[in-house]
């Protein structure tokens, strides 16, 4: 089981609150003592999960239709842009706005297409209890740490960090266990980046030649 919900979460390392969250329904008295932020992580995973049970049989026939399902709530609870910036560090010092774009969607495809479907087929009734809400420093936001409780294991720490965007408090980064997915694919895309540049580390996670979360010798991290 931990294997599947790894690979999930893996799937929202830019995109990745959203897949995690949909995994999970909300424990009854989740973050009631916590902040407008820790509320937005429960509420968010309790109507993605809502809509995955009500349209599992349409998404398992249209993967289409579960992109853009997805899609959509990224757009909602996921600051993919700033996320992409941070993967980038020193490469998208410069980058225009358009590039950073680029880069951000095309990873954000790439983990779907390839992790999408484990939406679909995460068993059992997993729920996430709200911990605490912290601020982060230097002003950049908080974290919301939770508990993902599935029966017959050890709970797993998830860890959500978020910012203010405009009033809506946004994901842009996921903590699972202490590893940090933004931090992950920083470290993969370095040498890529220093070969080939945005645009082109950008063409080939769209056409597959590089797939986001995978380690040398062609193994996914989270598997």
């Amino acid at each position: 089981m931990k294997i599947r919900f790894s690979a999930t979460v893996l799937a929202a390392a830019l995109i990745a609150a959203t897949p995690a969250l949909a995994l999970a329904q909300t424990a009854p008295a989740a973050a009631s003592s916590n902040g407008v932020a820790t509320r937005t992580v429960i509420d968010t995973s309790t109507r993605i999960l809502t809509t995955l049970e009500q349209r599992r049989a349409e998404f398992r026939k249209n993967p289409t239709a579960l992109r853009q399902f997805i899609d959509g709530e990224l757009n909602k609870s996921f600051d993919r842009d700033y996320a992409a910036r941070l993967v980038l560090g020193l490469h998208g010092r410069g980058a225009s706005d358009a590039d950073i774009k680029l880069f951000a969607d095309a990873m954000a495809d790439n983990l779907m297409q390839r992790y999408g479907d484990a939406l679909l087929e995460f068993e059992g009734k997993p729920t996430f209890r709200g911990k605490s809400e912290s601020a982060l420093p230097g002003n950049r936001g908080v974290v919301v740490a939770t508990e993902l409780l599935r029966p017959g294991n050890d709970p797993t720490p998830v860890d959500y960090l978020m910012r203010n965007v405009d009033g809506v408090w946004k994901i842009f980064d996921v903590r699972i266990e202490g590893i940090s997915y933004v931090q992950t694919f920083k470290t993969q895309f370095d040498a890529p980046l220093r070969q080939k540049g945005i645009a082109e580390v950008a063409k080939e996670l769209r056409d597959g030649t590089l797939q986001a979360g995978q380690q040398a010798g062609g193994k996914s991290s989270g598997k």
